[in-house]
């Protein structure tokens, strides 16, 4: 995999991303530095060789340009014919222009791909960042770029991926794909639209108007809203990211798009998935068409010219022309005032996949990955979000229209088989496509994870293989159920379930953890009193909290001590996940403790109402690591010495004790107890 970053060209190993990189430092020259300097950019963010361009050249050589400090440049990389070589170096005096290839502006995103020896390139071409084209340099045909400041064409966009996908079986028909969100290009309108445009790769330009320029360039608008109620469609218009998945039929791949609102109003991000059949069906359909700056853009309804505008040469339509120049005059001119469809491309089931809403992050990137698990084939989503997250999602069908979302886990980090590897300015990391041990050691747990990487294989939660020799592994991805799964399992699932002890100091808080190993689960808390067999729900108070982490108990009682169970309910499973057993101490009987253990004081001042205060209290965090193991046994000992001690150093130590009034307090209700020389029982 490379990488290019500020200066740096980075080759990582796939097998072992732990292994030295090899790096290449490409700077720009100090002289061109300060010239960038002297143009009034930023020394640190923007005059420094930005590396924006990798792509194949052949199996010894990649093509790579950098922006050059508002300067763009490209060069050859050495990679060696195999990776054992070892080799990755600039192929030296190979240094070239890169106008029309890479931007010359760093925070303008490019796009490119490299076909047959030529570069296909949207960018923006000018020091201004005001001409944004789309380009074909090198190789045997003509160069070619869009319509020059025609805002029809192209209205300041932003470019977001390219992608070959052919038509036919027919080469002639090829056609590169670009996908970009652009402003509207109504008079005064400051709505964003997301698109996708498509050029034929055999286009020579038109032969008196549309000189070097395309002459089959067309663009559809790409809609990804939730339909309202009342008819009203709530739009995602900021196109943000492009994953095509490939199927056996090449011609035929699935587009997975990312987009967020662009309101200031409504926030949110959404996937929506389109099929290339309703693609071509919107390429194929009318032309927008426009009488005037006041008019509505309405279906063009006159006569289209032959062959129709957007047609590749020598195709399966046109086998006669063999280039676009053989073109008639009419057809060019058409296409210059009609680059536009009219119907726009809406997603499958015209609805989004996975939406989100009210939420403190933004989807920002997708990778989607194929897995046959033991009930069917699965797509699973890795969304990328804003705050530096991924987001591993599955969408199951329901019915013809409805789906369930479902996540299987978000993992926090800072395309290949079996790893993701994520971006950022930080740097980059690679994350484990399956973490099958994350979801427990119980069949049920592994069930109700519906994670089609991830099977029970008997005794463990372990990577799903497709292989008809293991017909034990429980699997159950479309309905997650674990009843019928796990047979002979779940009782086992229960019994693993421990009980520990916690303590409490009474006045204190404290906090009991649940966390469910699956998403969709429902959780229950009840308690057992102490001395009762009823058993009863917890639910929220001013006291009581429950999080997803587990539940928070402020100012503990002596009242809430008891066997605290923590249900996870899910497809009508129940699981016992946390059993504990919760021991509040009193408060007095802790401060006495402190005071003879010799453990560390500390005065904690309450606030109160205005005027008052609270008494300072001890600290109590000392004692409770005491409790814990395996130092339970040293407090376990001093007590039992303490209970034991001879009546003359009781009296000795009141003695000492009745200067101080606080204490003398706390030890009269020790006056009435009867010590026995028998080892007193734990309290």
């Amino acid at each position: 995999m490379y990488v290019g970053t500020q200066d740096y060209i980075v080759s990582l190993d796939l097998h072992n991303i732990n292994r030295e990189p090899l790096i290449i430092h490409w700077p720009v020259s100090q002289q061109r530095r300060d010239d960038c300097v002297l143009s009034g950019k930023d020394q640190n963010g923007e005059c420094a060789n930005f590396i924006c361009l990798i792509q194949p050249w052949n199996r010894t050589h990649l093509y790579v340009c950098g922006t050059g400090a508002y300067h763009p440049i490209c060069s050859y990389v050495n990679r060696g014919r195999k990776a054992e070589d070892y080799i990755f170096h600039l192929e030296p005096g190979k240094v070239e222009s890169g106008k029309g290839k890479c931007s010359y502006d760093p925070k303008l995103n490019s796009v490119s791909s490299l076909i047959s020896e030529e570069l296909y390139a949207g960018v923006y071409i000018d020091f201004m960042g005001t001409d944004a084209a789309i380009f074909r340099t090198m190789g045997p045909q003509t160069a070619m770029r869009t319509d020059q400041y025609n805002s029809r064409w192209l209205n300041d966009p932003e470019f977001i991926h390219a992608q070959l996908i052919p038509d036919s079986s027919e080469r002639n028909d090829d056609k590169l794909y670009f996908f970009f969100r652009e402003k509207a290009s109504d008079s005064g309108s400051s709505a964003v639209y997301s698109r996708i445009g498509r050029i034929c790769l055999n286009d020579d330009g038109g032969h008196c108007c549309l000189v070097n320029k395309w002459s089959t360039f067309l663009k559809a608008r790409l809609i990804c809203s939730v339909p309202g109620p009342d008819g009203i469609e709530t739009h995602f218009d900021e196109l943000q990211d492009i994953f095509v998945q490939r199927t056996q039929d090449v011609k035929n791949p699935v587009i997975y798009a990312v987009f967020s609102s662009s309101g200031s109003v409504f926030k949110g991000s959404a996937v929506c998935v389109y099929s290339m059949t309703d693609i071509r069906t919107v390429f194929n359909g009318p032309f927008a068409h426009k009488e005037g700056p006041n008019y509505q853009w309405m279906p063009f309804t006159g006569k289209i010219p032959y062959p129709r505008p957007g047609t590749c040469p020598g195709g399966t339509f046109t086998p006669s022309m063999r280039s676009t120049k053989d073109y008639p005059d009419e057809v060019i001119n058409f296409m210059r005032n009609h680059p536009t469809m009219y119907n726009s491309v809406y997603p499958v089931h015209k609805r989004p996949l996975v939406v989100r809403t009210n939420v403190n992050y933004e989807f920002t990137t997708i990778t989607v990955d194929q897995v046959d698990a033991a009930d069917g084939r699965y797509e699973v989503l890795f969304l990328g979000t804003d705050r530096g997250t991924v987001q591993k999602v599955i969408v199951l069908p329901k019915d013809e229209m409805e789906r369930e979302e479902l996540i299987l886990e978000e993992v926090e980090v800072f395309k290949v088989s079996q790893q993701l590897y994520v971006g950022s300015t930080l740097g980059i990391t690679q994350v484990t496509l399956h973490r099958c041990d994350v979801y427990g050691e119980a069949c049920a747990d592994c069930c109700l994870a519906r994670d089609p990487y991830c099977a029970w294989d008997g005794k463990a939660c372990s990577r799903y293989s497709a292989s008809s020799k293991r017909r034990s592994r429980r699997q159950d991805v479309r309905h997650g159920n674990p009843i019928r799964q796990c047979r002979g399992y779940n009782s086992n699932a229960n019994r693993k379930t421990m009980e520990t002890e916690q303590y409490g100091v009474e006045g204190s808080s404290t906090f009991l953890e649940c966390q469910p190993k699956s998403p969709q689960a429902t959780i229950k808390w009840v308690l057992q009193r102490e001395g009762s067999d009823r058993k009863k729900e917890i639910k929220s108070d001013e006291r009581i909290l429950r999080t997803d982490q587990g539940l928070l108990l402020r100012s503990l009682q002596l009242a809430d001590g008891g066997i605290y169970q923590c249900t996870a309910t899910e497809n009508n499973f129940k699981h016992a996940l946390v059993r504990v057993h919760l021991r509040v101490l009193n408060n007095e009987t802790v401060n006495l403790v402190l005071t003879h253990s010799g453990l560390p004081m500390a005065s904690l001042q309450g606030v109160g109402s205005p005027g008052t205060s609270r008494a300072p209290n001890p600290q109590y965090k000392d004692l409770l690591q005491l409790l814990s193991q395996p130092e339970m046994g040293v407090i376990n000992q001093y007590c039992e010495g303490y209970w034991q001690r001879p009546a003359n150093i009781e009296k000795q130590n009141l003695n000492k004790q009745q200067k101080d009034k606080p204490v003398r307090e706390q030890r009269k209700p020790r006056n009435r107890r009867n010590h026995h020389t028998a080892p007193r029982q734990q309290t």
